[in-house]
C-alpha cells in the first residue's frame, strides 16, 4: 500500500533485508496534549503489509503528506492531493485544537502556497483549502507542533482533519534532524475515537510512515511521533480559554470542587437519613413505661411527663396543630377550674352546650391557652354556648396556632418552628447560594474557574433542602416523644382499684385531655365508667354539669363524645386547623 514510495518489489526487499528498527517509548505526558487521543500505543505492523497495501490502487480522492521537521522545530508539510473529475473538495485545518479543560494548543501557518488549481484562505483558527478536480500541492510551515515531555519532545500533527468528503487514502512521510524517532500513535475517525490508522511504522531508515484508507467526511487523521529530548527548539503554544467557555470551563481546581462538592453532600445526605431515624426511632420505639401517678402518703395525683400539656403532646408528636390539639386543651382548661363545661337541653329537642368563666386567665396559663380562653370568652362574657359562638362567625384560632408552635419551642421541644423549614442552616444556605452567585461572576470576568461558584451556590441550595429535611426535634423532644409511648401504656393498662376511691376522680379527669389528644377517649371512659363521681363528697364530676346524679359515669361516656364533636365542628369551621382525629392509639 505504500504508493509514491518506490517500487514495491524495493521496499518488500528492504524489509527483509533490513528488519525495522524497535519502538522508541515516549515518557507520559506531564503538561497539556490535545484530548482526543486514547492513552494506548500503535501495534508495530507484521513483515510484508507494506507491501499488500501497496499492491492495491485507491478510487477516489487522495492525499499524500510529506512532513519534515526543521532544525529550528518548526514543520514543513507538503501535501499532493488527486481529485477526481467532477469534484471539489474543501479541507478546514484547524489552528486552535483543545488540550485541557482551561487551555488551547495554538498553531500558526506563517508559510502557504499551492501549486495547481487549489486556493485557500486563512485567519487566526484555521485555514482553508478548496481543491478542484484535478492534481494540487499545497505546501505550508506549521509553527506549534513541537511538545517538551517528560524525558522528550513530541511531534504532534492532524494529517488529515475537516474534509468535506471522504478520502480513499492518506499516506504520509515524517522525517526530522534525528533518526531516532518513535511512534507514538496514530488514530483515524471522529475526533475522541480509537480506531487505529491502517499502517504506521517507523522504517529501517528512522522515517515515519502512515497510511489510512476510507477517512469519512470530517474525520482526522491524527499524528504523534516522538523525539528524543532536545532534538530541536520546542515550540508548541497553549492559551487559556477565553469567553465564558473558558471561564466556565472543567479545569483541576474546578474538579476538586466538585469533588470536595460531591464529598459534602454525600455526608450532608447521610446526616439527615441518620437524624431522620433516630426522629423517627423515637416514635416507634417509646422509652418503656413512664410513671404518671405519683403517691404522696395515701393520696395518689397524675403528673404528665416534662410537664407536658395535652395540647403540647399533639404538637410535638406530629409537629402540628391540630383542631384536636385545641379540643383537648378546652377540656384540659375545664379539669383545671379555668373552665364550665355543661350540656343544656334546647327547645328543639336538640342538646347545646354550655362553656363558662369559672376563674380569670391568670399568669399561671402559657400564651396558647390564653388565646383560646379569649376566642371563646372574650372580655365581657362569661358565659356562651357553642349555637352562639357558631352563630357570631367562624373562630380566629391563628394566635393560637402561631402561640403554640412558639410555645413548643420555647420549651426546648423544638429547634425551631415546626410549621417553619427556615432555621439558622436555611439562611446559612442561603448566604451561601448569594455568595456562589457572586462568586461565579467575579470568577468569570477575572481569573476564571467561574464553576467553583456554582458549586458554592449548588452547596447552597442543597444546605437549604436539607435544613427542611432535618428533623426540628431536639434531643429533649425526642424524649418527651418517647415518654408518650409510655403514656399511652398508663391509659391502657391503668387499673382503678390501685387509686384510692377519693383520688379516682381527679385522677380520671386529669388524664382524659391526654386520653382525648391521643385518640384513646373512648378506651378511658369505659375504664372508669363505674366510677362514683360523688366518692369525694361532691356530686357529679367537679368540671361538667348536667349529669350531678349520677352514680357513676356510665351516661357521661355517651355525652361527652358529642360534647367533642361539636367542639371540634366548631374549631374546624375556622380553616385555620387540620380537622383530622388522630387514629385511636
Amino acid at each position: 500500500m505504500l504508493t509514491k514510495w518506490g517500487p514495491a518489489a524495493v521496499l518488500t526487499a528492504a524489509a527483509v533485508m533490513f528488519p525495522a528498527q524497535p519502538d522508541f517509548d515516549i515518557p507520559p505526558s506531564g503538561g497539556p496534549s490535545v484530548p482526543d487521543q486514547p492513552d494506548i500505543t500503535i501495534p508495530r505492523p507484521p513483515n510484508g503489509v507494506a507491501g499488500r497495501v501497496a499492491e492495491s490502487q485507491p478510487d477516489g480522492p487522495t492525499s499524500d503528506l510529506e512532513l519534515k521537521v526543521g532544525r529550528d522545530g518548526k514543520l514543513n508539510v507538503t501535501d499532493k492531493v488527486k481529485i477526481p473529475g467532477g469534484k471539489q473538495l474543501v479541507r478546514v485545518i484547524p489552528l486552535r485544537v483543545p488540550a485541557t479543560g482551561d487551555q488551547d494548543r495554538v498553531f500558526s501557518v506563517p508559510e502557504i502556497k499551492a501549486e495547481g488549481p487549489a486556493t485557500f484562505s486563512q485567519d487566526a483558527d484555521k485555514v482553508t483549502i478548496t481543491y478542484p478536480a484535478g492534481e494540487s500541492t499545497v505546501r505550508y510551515t506549521v509553527d506549534g507542533a513541537v511538545a517538551d515531555l517528560d524525558g522528550g519532545q513530541q511531534l504532534r500533527w492532524q494529517l488529515a482533519s475537516g474534509w468535506s468528503e471522504p478520502i480513499a487514502r492518506v499516506t504520509a512521510s515524517v522525517i526530522a534532524p534525528v533518526r531516532e524517532l518513535s511512534l507514538v500513535n496514530c488514530f483515524a475517525g471522529p475526533i475522541g475515537s480509537d480506531q487505529q490508522c491502517t499502517l504506521a511504522e517507523v522504517d529501517h531508515t528512522g522515517i515515519v510512515r502512515v497510511e489510512h484508507d476510507d477517512l469519512k467526511q470530517g474525520d482526522r487523521v491524527d499524528l504523534s511521533v516522538g523525539l528524543p529530548a532536545g532534538s530541536v527548539p520546542a515550540n508548541a503554544r497553549f492559551e487559556a480559554i477565553s469567553g465564558a467557555a473558558g471561564a466556565f470551563a472543567l479545569t483541576t481546581a474546578v474538579g476538586i470542587g466538585f469533588g470536595l462538592l460531591a464529598l459534602l453532600l454525600l455526608a450532608g445526605a447521610l446526616l439527615v437519613w441518620r437524624l431522620r431515624k433516630r426522629d423517627a426511632d423515637a416514635l416507634a420505639g417509646g422509652s418503656g413505661p413512664v410513671d404518671v401517678l405519683q403517691r404522696d402518703g395515701g393520696h395518689v395525683t397524675f403528673v404528665s411527663p416534662d410537664g407536658v400539656l395535652p395540647g403540647q403532646v399533639g404538637t410535638v408528636v406530629d409537629e402540628t396543630v391540630d383542631v384536636v390539639d385545641i379540643s383537648a386543651t378546652v377540656v384540659d382548661l375545664a379539669v383545671r377550674n379555668y373552665l364550665w363545661i355543661a350540656e343544656v337541653p334546647s327547645g328543639s329537642g336538640t342538646v347545646d352546650w354550655q362553656l363558662s368563666r369559672r376563674n380569670p386567665a391568670d399568669e399561671n396559663l402559657h400564651d396558647f391557652e390564653r388565646a383560646i380562653f379569649e376566642a371563646l370568652l372574650p372580655d365581657g362574657t362569661d358565659t356562651v354556648l357553642l349555637s352562639e359562638i357558631r352563630s357570631r362567625g367562624s373562630l380566629d384560632l391563628r394566635k393560637v396556632s402561631d402561640a403554640m408552635y412558639t410555645d413548643v419551642v420555647r420549651k426546648g421541644w423544638f429547634a425551631r418552628r415546626p410549621d417553619s423549614g427556615r432555621g439558622l442552616l436555611t439562611w446559612v444556605g442561603v448566604g451561601l447560594f448569594g455568595a456562589g452567585l457572586a462568586a461565579t461572576i467575579a470568577l468569570a470576568f477575572s481569573i476564571g474557574h467561574a464553576l467553583l461558584g456554582v458549586a458554592l451556590a449548588v452547596a447552597g441550595i442543597a444546605l437549604v433542602l436539607g435544613a427542611g429535611w432535618l428533623p426540628s426535634r431536639t434531643p429533649r423532644g425526642r424524649l418527651l416523644v418517647s415518654n408518650v409511648r409510655g403514656l399511652l401504656d398508663y391509659l391502657h393498662n391503668v387499673k382503678v382499684e390501685d387509686i384510692p376511691p377519693a383520688d379516682r376522680e381527679l385522677v380520671f379527669s386529669r388524664s382524659l385531655p391526654f386520653a382525648v389528644v391521643l385518640g384513646d377517649s373512648e378506651r378511658w371512659l369505659r375504664t372508669f365508667a363505674s366510677l362514683d363521681p360523688s366518692a369525694d363528697g361532691s356530686a357529679g364530676l367537679y368540671w361538667f354539669g348536667g349529669l350531678d346524679q349520677e352514680r357513676d359515669l356510665r351516661r357521661f361516656a355517651t355525652h361527652f363524645p358529642a360534647f367533642l364533636t361539636a367542639l371540634d365542628g366548631l374549631l374546624a369551621e375556622s380553616g385555620h386547623l387540620r380537622s383530622l382525629q388522630p387514629a385511636p392509639a
